[in-house]
């Protein structure tokens, strides 16, 4: 509710597939109650593969399965780079720092936890009042 951080999870399963993204995301709109579905802008993802773009797309006809309000944001990227980003958004919102994603060798993988501030940027952006467009409003 309102600044409150609800529930913060990463879901390999859903990132397989649009079919299992949107099954994942079902779960959570049934246990999470949301009004508001938050997703990416996916036509201006330039970094974004087909398949993630996809995923992005099942999910937000989830929410809009389910009468929500589907809020899609263009990712700004106000910082240098993503761990600067996170620590930013880790000072604003305490509750999220013990995920913060420690910065990677150049021949690591990305940390999983990345997606999460990714996530949270989303939602500062619509709360902060940023860039947005509305992909539907129903109910």
């Amino acid at each position: 509710m309102g600044d409150k951080l609800r529930d913060w999870h990463v879901s390999y399963t859903a990132a397989k597939s649009p079919t299992k993204a949107a099954e994942e995301a079902q779960k959570w709109i049934n246990r999470l109650k949301p009004d508001v579905v938050v997703t990416e802008k996916a036509a201006e993802a330039a970094r974004k593969g087909k398949k993630t773009k996809a995923i992005i797309g099942a999910i937000a006809r989830t929410a809009e399965h389910n009468y929500l309000l589907n809020v899609s944001v263009a990712r700004v990227h106000d910082y240098a780079n993503k761990y600067e980003e996170a620590a930013a958004l880790a000072a604003q919102y305490p509750a999220i720092e013990p995920w913060l994603p420690k910065k990677r060798r150049f021949f690591d993988n990305e940390p999983r936890n990345t997606v999460l501030f990714e996530a949270l940027s989303f939602a500062d952006t619509i709360r902060r009042g940023g860039s947005i467009g509305l992909a539907a409003m129903m109910g």
